[in-house]
């Protein structure tokens, strides 16, 4: 039997302070360690922020310098990859002694993205993932990634990924992370309705994967007083209430959804379940169809300029 005692983490960004943020996940992973965790999942844009509520004072055909100027200050808040930031988590990690998948908000020159990053026991970045279809409104302050970071990391018990939000409801990355063999199945989500959790039992069902889902419980004191919030502005209003979880191959709900503030939710999984649940449904083998169903993903870089010589 192989077993991993894996920890969810639910918890808020420090409104508009990175550095006061990045401290706080430091001392969140030194707890998982603690706690006897040999992998951790912090929430979807925990370093950086994610602005629920905001609006960057835009709408269709105009934008205000009062927007610009909310945009400029959440781009100061976001994070070189790799940079001091990361450097400062890779130590962290590397204390505890455990993997770690955490959403920041990546900036690359005028553009941001809400990227996953994986880490390994070592402290080492081992790879990051880009949220591919921006939510909404999350379209008015993210890029897309592309193809090249739908990365998996090797750990002991199998191959870890992450799919960030609503990346869940898109079938055909689904089946890509499934292809790669994905046994952990990392979810940072900004999700917190009730319906979340049944996605991630059909998707641990579907991909026969441990689903590890970890949302922000995210209250207006914790949200950046630089900019507006078009959901409330008292400090004591619930922007996100959480509803972490982590489930098992089968859909049994191990630990959460918690909707009580924030938490680290803990369980140990029986990696030999994956394997158990591969007898009647393997998505990527005897239960595909590749007569009929083909999925070609395309993984090379898109970047907007090639030079050539």
């Amino acid at each position: 039997m192989v077993m991993l005692k894996a920890a969810v983490v639910q918890a808020a960004s420090v409104g508009g302070d990175t550095a006061a943020t990045v401290a706080k996940a430091c001392d969140l992973i030194a707890e998982c360690g603690r706690k006897g965790a040999g992998l951790a999942v912090f929430p979807e844009a925990f370093v950086g922020g994610y602005p629920k509520g905001a609006s960057f004072d835009i709408f269709i055909g105009g934008r205000t310098p009062e927007g610009r100027a909310e945009f400029e200050a959440y781009w100061a808040q976001a994070i070189d990859v790799p940079g001091a930031e990361t450097a400062a988590l890779g130590k962290a990690v590397k204390a505890a002694g455990i993997y770690l998948t955490i959403g920041v908000i990546e900036r690359e020159r005028g553009t941001l993205y809400c990227t996953a990053l994986m880490f390994g026991p070592d402290g080492d970045l081992l790879g990051k993932h880009r949220k591919t279809m921006p939510t909404a409104a999350e379209r008015l302050c993210w890029g897309f990634g592309d193809g090249s970071t739908l990365a998996t990391v090797e750990t002991p018990w199998g191959a870890m990924g992450s799919v960030i939000c609503w990346e869940n409801y898109m079938p055909l990355l689904r089946m890509a992370m499934y292809d790669k063999g994905t046994v952990l199945y990392c979810a940072p989500t900004a999700d917190d309705r009730d319906s979340w959790a049944s996605t991630m039992r059909h998707i641990a069902l579907e991909g026969r994967c441990f689903v590890l889902s970890a949302c922000q419980y995210l209250t207006g004191k914790d949200f950046p007083g630089y900019m507006k919030n078009r959901i409330s502005e008292a400090p004591d209003a619930v922007l996100m209430r959480g509803g972490s979880c982590i489930v098992s191959p089968l859909g049994q709900v191990l630990a959460g959804p918690h909707f009580d503030g924030e938490t680290i939710l803990v369980a140990d999984l029986d990696l030999d379940e994956v394997v158990r649940g591969k007898f009647d449904f393997d998505v990527r083998g005897h239960y595909a169809r590749p007569d009929i169903f083909r999925l070609l993903v395309d993984e090379r870089p898109k970047p907007p300029v090639t030079f050539e010589k």
